[in-house]
């Protein structure tokens, strides 16, 4: 079995040498071995646990999300519906974040257009909004 240096692991994964540590603190990868000088030796299959994380975090998951996926893989006693549910609350959340965002440009827009109708900064509608003193932020148009 060929075993590759954490070097070797972060430059195939594409992640950082802090990145593999850091999720072998976290438990997202099993402790590798160790040469005779201290140094990781790590089963090639860390590679693609890695890019499994990486791909998985760029689809919004947490790491905590990542550890249940994960989990979900090597236990028997689930199967890909179970997979399924996961992604149908990952897909809630962002649908629920969207909307947020939504609402803020809304405000974001009311403000940016009231603004340029008075000269001083110290009547500025936004500047105003953020202190408390209108309430622009929440009104609807």
């Amino acid at each position: 079995m060929k075993l590759l240096t954490i070097g070797k692991v972060a430059e195939q994964a594409g992640v950082g040498i802090e990145t593999v540590r850091f999720y072998e603190r976290e438990g997202l990868l099993e402790k590798p071995t160790r040469s005779a000088s201290g140094y990781r030796q790590f089963n090639v299959d860390v590679v693609k646990r890695l890019t499994f994380i990486s791909r998985a975090k760029e689809l919004g998951f947490t790491l905590k999300e990542i550890k249940e996926l994960l989990s979900l893989r090597v236990d028997s006693e689930f199967c890909c519906e179970d997979v399924k549910a996961k992604v149908g609350v990952k897909i809630a959340d962002i649908e629920s974040k969207v909307a947020t965002l939504r609402k803020i440009k809304q405000a974001l827009v009311r403000l940016s257009t009231a603004c340029g109708k008075r000269k001083q900064t110290a009547e500025c509608p936004i500047l105003e909004a953020l202190d408390g003193r209108k309430s622009t932020l929440t009104r609807k148009e």
